[in-house]
């Protein structure tokens, strides 16, 4: 069965992108820098590996990003929690906290999720086996980010009182969500941008991320999705003869010659292209999961305009649209279609894909745009205990975080989501309480909230985050109150 990709998001994760695992193209390092303008530290914390025994005593250095230039003394915290990557990555792409953090003085933390970047418990053996990869889970993962804020508030002078925010996107904002659920006392709410809290089997239609990225293809143009559509046999008849393996290669540009049995691979590795821009069109320029100008997906439709053309022609114009992702910046010399996005941890992702980070996804080839492709569990958990010695937790995360059964106990969480966004899909659409608010952004894609504001941000995306930005300053008004502290903002 194909892994299809996440979520890192990963990524994406996460970054997964995001939440997926990704098939991706040769890009250059631009990891371990921010923007000069930015003034932050970076920083180890001594973690446990194990929270939740004690036959397990091993440690290991967790990296952190801090910032502390705007900050004042009883002043609030605004933490990140760090999904499947580098923390580099998030930082880069988090706009939102940097761009107000002095209207709140607010602190500024980015943690790296444990066995992503360099937060590796046990170095180059962390995934090597069970014995070291068994500590990557959800919860070792919270109680992580909770050990390690308990801390901040105990060793840093004036920080005692300061309130926490918890910020995420993505798989991050599960993170953040969670962590609210999971850890009242130590935050006063938390902000979870496209977290796909609902993703799971038995509450989820597998085919809600395809549709979304097809209809997000066909809005720009019919012809488009329909070229795309077009495209699955035309490639398969191409490459039935060397000569056709031989065009795939070089209108591709890809880094070796095609053979017949890496087809599937090739056809998949596309399809990841598909179903990744939808995350990422965003109406600025982005250098997230690759360089790609303004609304890359309405240049990938300048060039699918053919979907009746014949399959030579229909491929040479898919081959220019998969460029805009590929190679947008000019500085690709060729395309590697087992290489991974070397932004997000897709190793350690696929292994929490496979045990309790479930998250169907399925095409049908008919409110979509693909080949039909099913996903059955049984399928699915069988190979990851093929992988991995170990099988999938199907409900593991609702029963332990409650699903779309939160309202009785859950306060002051905001689930924010992009329409054109596909992990939208299995988000939170709509508000459950007074505090459990859903804020729903038509035309925006994956946490684009989160992300700094541009010079072309739509009205609708301006006014979500000013909502988002109330709705927290009335979350530490109220601690400040409550707790009698005087602190202005």
């Amino acid at each position: 069965m194909k892994f299809s990709p996440f979520f890192l998001l990963v990524i994406a994760i996460v970054l997964s992108q995001s939440l997926f695992i990704i098939d991706a193209f040769k890009i250059p390092n631009r990891l371990n820098s921010i923007s000069k303008s930015r003034d932050f530290k970076v920083k180890y914390f001594h973690q446990k590996v194990d929270h939740f025994s004690y036959s397990n005593n091993d440690t290991f250095e967790q990296r952190y990003l801090i910032s502390t230039e705007h900050w004042q003394p009883d002043g609030p915290i605004w933490f990140y929690a760090g999904n499947e990557g580098d923390i580099f990555t998030f930082a880069n792409n988090t706009g939102f906290m940097w761009d107000n953090a002095q209207d709140f003085h607010a602190m500024i933390i980015f943690m790296e999720h444990r066995y992503y970047g360099t937060s590796m418990p046990y170095g180059k053996k962390s995934l090597q086996n069970l014995s070291f990869s068994g500590y990557l889970t959800v919860e070792q993962a919270l109680a992580d980010y909770a050990d390690f804020i308990a801390d901040i508030k105990r060793t840093i002078v004036g920080a005692k009182k300061s309130p926490v925010i918890v910020i995420g996107g993505s798989y991050g904002g599960m993170l953040a969500s969670w962590f609210r659920i999971k850890y009242p006392h130590l935050c006063v709410g938390a902000l979870a941008a496209s977290a796909p809290v609902l993703q799971f089997p038995g509450i989820y239609n597998c085919n809600g991320y395809s549709h979304i990225v097809t209809e997000d293809f066909k809005n720009y143009s019919p012809k488009c999705s329909q070229s795309i559509r077009q495209s699955w046999n035309a490639i398969r008849r191409i490459a039935k003869t060397d000569d056709g393996l031989k065009f795939l290669s070089n209108q591709f540009e890809l880094c070796e010659q095609l053979t017949t049995q890496q087809l599937q691979s090739f056809i998949d590795w596309i399809t990841d292209i598909w179903q990744t821009l939808p995350m990422i069109d965003y109406p600025n320029p982005s250098d997230f999961l690759a360089k790609l100008p303004a609304y890359p997906i309405k240049m990938v439709c300048q060039y699918l305009t053919e979907p009746d053309a014949d399959d030579r022609q229909l491929i040479m114009n898919i081959a220019k649209g998969v460029s805009v992702y590929t190679n947008y910046s000019g500085n690709t010399e060729c395309n590697q279609i087992s290489e991974n996005n070397d932004r997000l941890g897709i190793s350690a992702w696929s292994f929490q894909a496979c045990t309790e980070m479930v998250l169907p996804l399925c095409t049908n080839g008919v409110n979509d745009m693909f080949e039909p492709e099913p996903w059955i569990f049984n399928d699915f958990s069988d190979d990851c205990r093929e992988r991995y010695a170990v099988g999938s937790e199907r409900y593991k995360a609702l029963i332990m975080f409650g699903g779309k059964h939160i309202g009785h106990t859950a306060t002051n969480i905001i689930f924010s989501n992009g329409l054109r966004d596909p992990w939208s899909a299995g988000g939170i659409l709509e508000t459950l309480s007074d505090t459990l608010i859903a804020i729903k952004i038509p035309g925006a894609c994956h946490h684009e909230d989160l992300r700094s504001q541009g010079p072309n941000d739509p009205k609708v995306l301006l006014k979500a985050r000013e909502q988002e930005l109330e709705i927290i300053r009335g979350w530490l008004q109220t601690y400040y109150n409550d707790n009698q502290i005087e602190f202005k903002f």
